[in-house]
């Protein structure tokens, strides 16, 4: 198949330049969750809460290794939902790609909503659904223009959070350091107010729970480096940096809020980073701070929307959604996939509007496990893939595997065991094992109604024949495919099928 404008050619856009794969991999894991959601953790487990953040962080820095081994040898913009098909199964490539979707969705439409939140501290007269629509409507706007508006916005987005987070370090490092006017060394709140571990050693665990939700975002530059003109250079980058990134912003920045106030302070309660910064007596630490945190969210918008939109393209393209998710604009983005995964962060705003504590709060809780579902098969399909890799690709490898991969994986079963005994979080876990199973029955179902156009020899050749292209060329259809690798005609019956579903250009 000879490639075209982009529009054309079933190809995307490779508008993503290595800076902006940088500064997606630094910022992505710095949501609004660090800067507000931290006083939670803090007043949970105590000063030691900078332990907690580290052990999380050890997890996350497992899966991404995992993640990028497997990614540098084959990019895609699948990425996870193809090496778990290609590795356990096409239920397992299902599962991963309609339940990281239906995760981005949701935390689109809560972001939104929490964008309006911060935004009607300064503008308290317009109601808090119309400026979650405005949102909605900008980062939609920038995920259609085209890939390299999305890499710019995040970007500056990723920027504002990363400066803020060096600064603040900086600062803080300072004041308890005793470089600060009026200051002397100081880490006494580390061990008075009932020492290091206040609520005890157990509770270190038990925060990986929240903390593991703020971390989420990582994994994002896998999938945007298809999209850039060196994928393999942006994921090496992005997997190297991953310790550098936790250990600093999370790690670091966590310890000194709790070496700056007490960890029991009513101060924590709204956002600690505000806290600390009027403690070190910083003006305007409200609405500096207030301003970073609306970045944040945006960030998090906006990445949620490219994630859940080019997820959804691989789902077209593996057959498992739609076919009209596969169109591409002339500038090169999945128009039709956008759109679609906006109108469900529209529809959570409404929900948020209309039923905050009923339907939005189902929404909600029925998502909260489900990155632990999605981390947990990328564990197992690395476990599977790796002896399938040629040598000469393993340019980012596992540490001792398979020791370490088995044991992330029993870490993730860990936290998922912990989610089902601590009270606040089981809802979360079941309503999450609700959403997978209704995603297997679909699975199932599809398969049933499709079974005998896959399971005939001549049905399963075409499409291995067509993942491989697909995987070296962009999305394309069925026909196109075979007729690039040059290879047989379809099943018949499979031809009959994509014809009726309306996929383009699908003809004998």
């Amino acid at each position: 198949m000879a490639h075209g404008p982009a529009g054309e050619s079933g190809d995307l856009q490779k508008g993503l330049k290595q800076r902006h794969l940088t500064m997606i991999a630094i910022g992505g894991v710095i949501g609004a969750g660090l800067f507000v959601g931290s006083a939670a953790i803090i007043g949970e487990v105590g000063p030691a809460a900078f332990l907690t953040y580290a052990i999380t962080g050890v997890l996350i820095v497992m899966v991404m290794r995992m993640l990028g081994e497997m990614a540098v040898a084959n990019p895609s913009t699948g990425s996870f939902a193809d090496y778990a098909r290609q590795s356990l199964g096409g239920w397992a490539g299902f599962s991963v790609g309609w339940l990281y979707w239906y995760f981005w969705v949701i935390v689109v439409g809560f972001e939104a909503v929490a964008g309006a939140g911060i935004l009607q501290r300064w503008l308290p007269d317009i109601p808090l659904w119309i400026m979650a629509l405005v949102l909605m409507v900008l980062m939609t706007a920038t995920n259609l223009f085209s890939v390299s508006s999305y890499g710019e916005f995040e970007y500056w987005f990723a920027g504002v959070k990363v400066v803020t987070i060096m600064v603040f370090i900086a600062l803080g490092a300072f004041f308890v350091l005793g470089l600060w006017p009026g200051r002397d060394l100081d880490f006494s709140n580390l061990t008075e107010h009932g020492g290091l571990f206040p609520n005890g050693v157990g509770a270190l665990f038990s925060g990986i729970v929240i903390v593991i939700f703020s971390m989420v975002g990582a994994e994002i530059a896998t999938i945007a480096a298809a999209e850039s003109a060196e994928p393999e250079r942006g994921i090496v980058k992005a997997t190297n940096s991953v310790v550098f990134r936790i250990s600093i912003f999370f790690v670091g920045s966590i310890f000194l809020l709790a070496t700056i106030l007490p960890w029991n302070s009513t101060e924590l309660g709204g956002s600690p980073y505000v806290a600390a910064m009027e403690e070190m007596g910083i003006p305007a630490a409200a609405d500096i701070m207030n301003f970073v945190v609306l970045t944040a969210v945006l960030s998090c918008l906006n990445s949620g929307l490219y994630t859940a939109s080019r997820m959804l393209f691989v789902l077209a393209a593996r057959r498992e959604a739609p076919a009209r998710m596969l169109s591409i604009s002339k500038r090169g983005v999945p128009m039709w996939a956008i759109l679609a995964s906006s109108v469900i962060g529209f529809l959570c705003v409404i929900a948020a509007y209309i039923s905050p504590d009923q339907v939005f709060l189902f929404l909600l809780n029925s998502s909260g496990a489900i990155i632990l579902f999605v981390y947990l098969l990328i564990c197992l399909s690395q476990l599977r893939m790796r002896p399938t890799i040629p040598p000469e690709r393993l340019k980012v490898k596992m540490w001792f595997y398979p020791v370490l991969t088995i044991l992330t994986a029993l870490a993730i079963v860990g936290v998922l065991v912990q989610m089902f005994v601590r009270e606040g979080t089981r809802s979360q876990l079941l309503l999450s094992l609700l959403a997978w199973a209704l995603v297997l029955v679909a699975y199932f179902a599809q398969r049933k109604a499709i079974g005998d156009a896959h399971l005939t020899e001549e049905g399963v050749g075409a499409e291995s024949r067509a993942d491989k292209w697909m995987h070296e060329h962009g999305a394309a259809t069925a026909v196109e495919v075979d007729a690039a690798v040059g290879e047989g005609p379809l099943d018949p019956a499979y031809v009959k099928r994509m014809a009726e579903e309306g996929y383009p250009n699908e003809a004998p």
